[in-house]
């Protein structure tokens, strides 16, 4: 297994990262010259230089497709050390999550056989790398999800934070399975405020193969609004694999924009949705020259963009104030605007969340039990 790193990895090995994940898609002249720039720059890294990369590749989601750049650029060479270390890492993650797969497989097939709906959510949105857990979502009443997962699985239930009880979610663990499933009872979003995306969810899933096994899977609007609501309402941070992940499902055409519109608006958040976009642009455009066709109601609707964003503690951070601030004031706006107080209630929670984490990892250097 992939160790991560005990200290925060330098901004070198993001920009490394980040360049060999998104080559330029100029001429055939700019893509050789920075392939065999990069080719010279992977090759002059040191075995700690490696483990570093690798470990922020890791925690960023996108280990197996740059392990796999790194093979395809050291293939002709003679490090014979370098193409070990990646091959062993890649067999590594490889196994790690062909386990996870067969699992959620098993999962998704129980559900089945008991005619619950159950549709995949994030995890797959990063083939052929998987996250560190499995996320599902279903309509199906918690009762019945817990009797399932303890009868067929001998899971337990994990421990459950301020805001899994807010947002309506279980964390099952299972014998054998290293990743905690987790399971999305009928809402979404950090304080379970969205029943409009929840609702129509599986309404508008799709069926994908992964490897051996075919899985219900959300829509691509769906999958991009689950994002921004993880990445621009609740950790206000990015991992490299939002943005491979956005930019390869944008480059391939497969974004209604006029759908993800309408959705993210009924859902009070398209503002944010916008600069989520707006943001995956910028950053791809500083690596490879150019950023997303995006259509001008998505530009025009960003509040801001990838120049505002940071490098800090592993992660590239999203300002919080005041630009996060004021992206939740407009989605709180919105919902109280509509006559929704339930769910303008339980947005009204989320700063006191906040606080409190940012509180209690200070104190003890974790914010696990709120979040």
């Amino acid at each position: 297994m992939i160790q991560p790193a005990t200290e925060f990895p330098s901004l070198e090995s993001l920009t490394l990262i980040s360049r060999m994940l998104l080559q330029p898609h100029g001429g055939y002249s700019t893509a050789s010259l920075e392939r065999a720039a990069l080719k010279r720059e992977l090759l002059s890294l040191g075995p700690d230089e490696f483990r570093e990369a690798l470990a922020l590749a890791h925690t960023h989601h996108v280990d197996v497709r740059w392990l796999e750049v790194v093979l395809s650029l050291t293939r002709d060479e003679r490090d014979a050390a370098q193409t070990a270390w990646a091959r062993g890492a890649l067999a590594c993650e490889g196994a790690r999550i062909e386990n996870a797969v067969f699992f959620l497989h098993e999962i998704c097939a129980r559900f089945q056989e008991c005619r619950y709906d159950v549709t995949v959510i994030k995890s797959l949105d990063h083939w052929p790398d998987l996250g560190s857990d499995l996320d599902l979502y279903t309509n199906v009443a918690v009762e019945d999800v817990t009797k399932l997962f303890r009868t067929s699985f001998s899971a337990s239930i994990a421990p459950r934070s301020w805001g899994d009880r807010l947002a309506n979610k279980w964390n099952f663990v299972i014998p054998g399975l290293p990743e905690p499933v987790e399971v999305h009872a009928g809402r979404l979003g950090q304080t379970g405020e969205q029943l409009v995306i929840a609702s129509s969810l599986a309404d508008r899933a799709r069926q994908v193969r992964f490897g051996n096994y075919q899985f219900q899977i959300s829509s691509i609007s769906d999958r991009l609004m689950i994002s921004t609501l993880q990445r621009m309402y609740r950790h206000f941070n990015f991992r490299l694999c939002d943005i491979v992940d956005t930019a390869a499902v944008a480059d391939a055409g497969g974004i209604d924009y006029e759908q993800l519109r309408s959705l993210a608006i009924s859902a009070g958040i398209w503002e944010g949705m916008a600069t989520y976009l707006q943001i995956v642009s910028d950053y791809v455009k500083g690596y490879r020259g150019t950023g997303l066709d995006l259509p001008e109601f998505v530009t025009n609707a960003a509040r801001f963009g990838g120049k505002e964003v940071f490098y800090s503690r592993g992660f590239l951070r999203v300002p919080i104030m005041p630009q996060s601030a004021r992206l939740y004031g407009s989605q709180l706006a919105c919902v109280l605007g509509r006559g929704e107080l339930e769910i303008g209630a339980r947005l009204s929670l989320l700063p006191w969340l906040a606080t409190a984490a940012v509180a209690k990892q200070r104190l003890t250097g974790s914010d696990k039990g709120i979040w």
